[in-house]
């Protein structure tokens, strides 16, 4: 048996079903599917129930799962120690964001980051948090940028920059010509949200439920870009990130005003294993960013 038998048969018992696992594992159906075969012929038990149509595990099979899980977690490490007696900034480095940081930050860091640091081969992943999480638990990340929230306390944080939220409203909304927007302003009213599963959502929430407003209930977006659709067509308001903003006070259809009393943020964070030997290569990453951020003025 070899790592790859590992990854496949930990593949398989995440996304249960063998094209997915094929396809996130870059080989063929039949290649999978016969690597499981052969690793059952070597170890001499059937990790799978071959009767069924859906992929079932059997009770070894679990076990046996798990253990791959910490092999594959214990070869990351192994692999991460090495490169820890290498110049600190130099081969891969796997970081995954969530929806509503990647796509307004990596715009603004990955040049700069490229030029300082040419030896380094970023490998960059977008998810919800709870995935995220998991992937690093796992090894298959080494450290994430996201907001911090309880379900990253058991990593390291390193703050990047606190990022305040604004309140978007249509253009022709009564607040629109306000220079700003006191959160008790909010009180009585409904705003629109993003769906389950974004840390943003709830952390949103957060301050809209201190000032009195409530949910919309009849609508759940799936990202910023939604939210911020629904709000130009006189659908409600909402709170958006500082980084998703335009550069205009106002732009197709949507007003974007400072929130006050209080301020809305949320901390974004660079997130690392206790144990990870890459430390110092991750406080690098992230005074990269902070320097790079803070010309645009987010600071930690």
């Amino acid at each position: 048996m070899n790592i790859r038998d590992f990854e496949y048969l930990v593949a398989l018992a995440e996304h249960n079903h063998f094209r997915k696992a094929a396809e996130a594992c870059f080989v063929s159906q039949p290649t999978l599917s016969g690597q499981i075969r052969k690793l059952e012929e070597e170890l001499g038990t059937a990790l799978l129930e071959r009767s069924s149509r859906r992929v079932l595990f059997t009770d070894s099979g679990r076990k046996l799962v798990a253990q791959a899980k910490t092999i594959l977690a214990d070869i990351q490490l192994f692999r991460e120690l090495a490169a820890e007696q290498s110049d600190a900034m130099t081969g891969p480095i796997h970081i995954g964001f969530i929806p509503t940081v990647g796509p307004y930050l990596l715009p603004k860091i990955v040049p700069s980051l490229k030029t300082q640091f040419p030896d380094l081969s970023l490998f960059l992943h977008e998810a919800q948090t709870r995935d995220l999480v998991r992937q690093l638990e796992e090894g298959k990340l080494d450290c994430l940028i996201l907001a911090s929230v309880p379900e990253t306390a058991p990593f390291r944080e390193i703050e990047l920059f606190n990022e305040p939220l604004s309140v978007a409203v249509p253009s022709g909304h009564e607040w629109a010509t306000l220079n700003e927007v006191d959160m008790a302003l909010l009180d009585g009213r409904t705003v629109l949200s993003l769906g389950d599963g974004h840390c943003l959502r709830d952390q949103a929430l957060g301050f809209c439920f201190a000032a009195g407003a409530s949910d919309d209930e009849q609508f759940k977006a799936t990202s910023l870009e939604t939210l911020r659709n629904m709000v130009a067509a006189g659908a409600g308001i909402t709170l958006l990130p500082q980084l998703s903003l335009p550069k205009e006070r106002e732009k197709d259809g949507v007003c974007y005003l400072p929130a006050v009393n209080p301020v809305p943020s949320r901390s974004v964070v660079l997130a690392y294993r206790p144990g990870s030997p890459l430390r110092v290569r991750f406080e690098t990453l992230a005074q990269s960013i902070s320097d790079t951020l803070g010309a645009v003025g987010l600071s930690s």
